[in-house]
């Protein structure tokens, strides 16, 4: 039987959420996917680092609220994350980067995926950062070192619409794109509606836990700026830059802005677009949009995401699901390692006809 031994850099949510599937469901998935996984390493900022090449026993550490965790009391452990001696030389088959997400360079993310993949290891990422930021470019290195670098949790959390794109639309030329990608922004939208304060309805989001202690990314549209640019090279083929998705959030609209477009059967939204020019060219942007009711996006409520896909020979095709959520993240992640796993049995195979 198959094993990957993975280290998870980053012991919040989403890794936290990815160890408990391991913990709980690990047979069953061993059973029903063909592979086993075991942790080999774990670093967080906050609760240090955990190294055991023999696998972690998970259950005790999951036991403790995140807060409380010291992985420094344990054997194999130490108060230093060691972040990059955990990437580069503890032997593992897949690093699992998710620590936060960095608008501006990607790092320390982009750091960690890069010795991971120098090293000659998979990697999966809920990491929006090195992904938008330096995509191409990661491509190419995993490509010339013969690993896989997977992120399907980048943009709509578990429902996987990069997968989809990628994989279950050939013969058809997508001619752009516009999504609902923050459920954050999307909450705050629909209870303005309702009547609630811009400050109100930020302050309800962060205690349902759909919004950080500082929202901006959310609101201002900085979290599907990335997004966007993350599909545009996923589905449209091309590169941009944060300064080509010009950015508008939603904190400059009022509760009244919104009982008036609702009166003239209007709903506001904040949309991810971009689209390809006649001559080639994509245009992209981050905006509020006061949709129709009869548009796929009008009626996505509350952190749902949803994403239409324009083609030429279906038209729009519109894909939704949950855009947040620990466990929904988690499942990504444990959808690359499916892709890995797929990849690297087909090559496997590819190797053994040969």
């Amino acid at each position: 039987m198959t094993r990957y031994d993975l280290s998870l850099i980053g012991f919040g949510g989403v890794n936290r959420a990815l160890a408990e599937l391991i913990a709980e469901r690990g047979d069953a998935l061993e059973a029903e996917l063909g592979f086993a996984l075991r942790v080999v390493a774990i670093t967080d900022l906050r609760a240090g680092s955990l190294v055991r090449t023999d696998g972690i026993d998970l259950a005790p550490l999951l036991a403790v609220a995140p807060g409380e965790l010291d992985l420094s009391v344990l054997p194999g452990g130490s108060r230093d994350p060691r972040n990059e001696w955990v990437v580069k030389e503890v032997p593992s088959d897949i690093v699992v980067e998710a620590t936060f997400t960095n608008p501006e360079d990607g790092q320390p993310a982009l750091s960690h995926v890069c010795w991971a993949i120098e090293a000659g290891k998979h990697v999966c990422t809920t990491n929006k950062g090195p992904v938008a930021l330096h995509g191409p470019a990661l491509r190419e290195l995993a490509e010339r070192h013969g690993v896989r670098l997977a992120f399907e949790g980048t943009v709509m959390s578990g429902t996987p619409v990069l997968r989809t794109a990628r994989e279950m639309l050939g013969g058809l030329a997508v001619t752009g794109f516009e999504g609902i990608l923050n459920g954050t922004s999307n909450h705050v939208l629909g209870r303005l509606e309702s009547g609630l304060t811009f400050a109100d309805a930020v302050a309800e989001a962060q205690s349902l836990g759909y919004a950080e202690a500082d929202p901006t990314a959310d609101v201002e549209g900085y979290d599907v700026q990335l997004k966007v640019m993350i599909l545009a090279g996923e589905v449209l083929g091309t590169r941009l830059t944060r300064a080509d998705v010009p950015c508008t959030g939603i904190s400059s609209l009022t509760p009244e802005d919104v009982r008036r477009a609702a009166a003239e059967g209007l709903r506001w939204k904040l949309v991810g677009s971009a689209r390809r020019r006649p001559d080639g060219t994509v245009e992209a942007k981050v905006a509020p949009v006061a949709l129709p009711a009869e548009h796929p996006l009008a009626g996505v409520a509350g952190p749902t995401n949803a994403l239409v896909l324009h083609t030429d020979l279906l038209g729009a095709i519109t894909l939704g699901g949950p855009g947040a959520g620990r466990t929904e993240t988690a499942y990504a992640l444990l959808s690359d390692i499916i892709g890995i796993h797929a990849a690297r049995s087909a090559a496997l195979t590819g190797a053994g006809r040969g």
